[in-house]
């Protein structure tokens, strides 16, 4: 498959984006317009939430931000509500593909924009493992494993009948894409994130650097880079980090916002742990990343792990859980996996890589990041099969469905175009 040879309407949609403190899909927003731009002659549309209704439009990019409500406990993140506003972006701008980047509401949305317009093409993008990560979480959380568990699966359930009215998805890992396809939803690919291979390196190492936070620059400088929350188990890291001993004279850095930030910076007074904040520039998260020695997380539910193939890329083994992606991004050799939960067990990997040949695993994980994850290799493998095979799919669609099925089949040609009164 291949897509046209004409400029085509590509959309992004989206509740998971901030402008700060944002994680892999802000990320994957950047770089997918970048690449847009610089290497097709697409025009892409970005819909997303913000304080206020906005266009913004750069040549071939319109960036939409849409008003809504910031999400309780997650000062960085909106959720629209207002869907009839981001049909009305739909509608006006009419694209040729819409790529749906999380699941909750906008999904359906852009499922009944297409049964009014049946030419468009529907793509969804698994990132994150939603009926875990946050609503067994949650669930258990407040109710108990019974109902948390009960949750989970009617989440599971709506995700299958969700995605199988989508012309393509595509997974970030393969037991994702198993999962998917247990359930129904067999147009499923699995596709690797990408890494900025340039910026994030290790010849940007300053160890000088930790001086402005008071760190010492001997002794191992462990590092997180994500949300400061439960979901990713932040709060476990500090746990770990209590139990190394203090001869190792080691440091953390927990770089990011969330909303246990100001309760570990309290907890941590004293102790050689810094919460500084996100870093926006990247660039200077780059130089973070390549000044310390060792990445942690004990996060168990990622989808990807876009950060951990960051630190990878500027030179750092990676210890953390094996749960999730984690063991596909951390092969023997790159770093050590360990028990959920079993922050010793942690403790005991960080000493171990410390006291080993540390320079040399790291050097094995930028070779590795570099040479394995591509954005450029990401997009043009998305443009190229999971848009191609969409577009593909949805021309069947069209084709095989009798016109007198449905009176909406061709209407794209005979609906009004209407003004973006929702958001203009």
């Amino acid at each position: 498959m291949s897509l046209p040879e004409r400029p085509l309407t590509i959309c992004d949609l989206t509740q998971s984006y901030a402008p700060y403190g944002g994680g892999g899909v802000s990320c994957y927003l950047r770089e997918k317009r970048r690449h847009i731009l610089a290497r097709t002659d697409h025009t892409l549309i970005q819909i997303v939430p913000g304080p206020e209704d906005r266009v913004i439009r750069n040549g071939r990019h319109i960036w939409v931000e849409v008003a809504a409500g910031q999400v309780q406990g997650s000062p960085n993140y909106r959720f629209i509500l207002r869907t009839h506003a981001v049909r009305a972006v739909l509608e006006e701008f009419q694209p040729d593909i819409i790529e749906s980047l999380c699941p909750w509401v906008l999904p359906w949305t852009a499922i009944n924009y297409r049964r009014a317009h049946p030419h468009t093409a529907l793509v969804a993008g698994y990132h994150t493992d939603f009926p875990n990560t946050h609503v067994h979480r949650v669930g258990t959380h407040l109710f108990g494993d019974t109902v948390g568990d009960w949750l989970r699966q009617i989440s599971i359930n709506y995700a299958e009948i969700t995605y199988r009215n989508f012309d393509r998805v595509y997974a970030l890992d393969a037991a994702t894409e198993r999962a998917l396809h247990d359930g129904g939803v067999e147009h499923v690919d699995v596709l690797d994130l990408g890494v900025d291979a340039d910026l994030f390196n290790p010849v940007r190492r300053d160890r000088e650097s930790w001086q402005a936070l008071g760190l010492p620059t001997k002794g191992p400088v462990l590092i997180y880079a994500g949300r400061i929350d439960t979901e990713r188990s932040a709060h476990r890291l500090v746990e770990m980090f209590r139990q190394l001993p203090d001869d190792l004279g080691a440091s953390l850095v927990m770089l990011g916002h969330g909303k246990l930030r100001d309760a570990l910076i309290a907890e941590t007074a004293g102790m050689r742990v810094r919460l500084p904040g996100f870093i926006e520039d990247r660039a200077q998260l780059a130089v973070a990343l390549a000044s310390a020695d060792i990445y942690v997380s004990a996060m168990a539910a990622e989808t990807f792990g876009l950060s951990v193939v960051e630190a990878q890329a500027s030179g750092l083994p990676v210890v953390g859980v094996a749960s999730g992606s984690m063991p596909a991004r951390v092969p023997a050799g790159l770093g050590l996996l360990g028990p959920v939960d079993d922050m010793a067990a942690m403790a005991d990997n960080v000493q171990t890589i410390w006291r080993g040949d540390c320079a040399t695993m790291g050097g094995a994980a930028r070779l590795y990041a570099a040479n394995r994850y591509s954005w450029n290799d990401v997009f043009d493998r998305l443009l190229g099969e999971v848009y191609a095979n969409a577009l593909a799919a949805t021309r069947m669609r069209v084709e095989t469905t009798p016109r007198w099925f449905g009176w909406r089949v061709g209407a794209t040609e005979q609906r009004r175009r209407r003004v973006l009164t929702a958001v203009e």
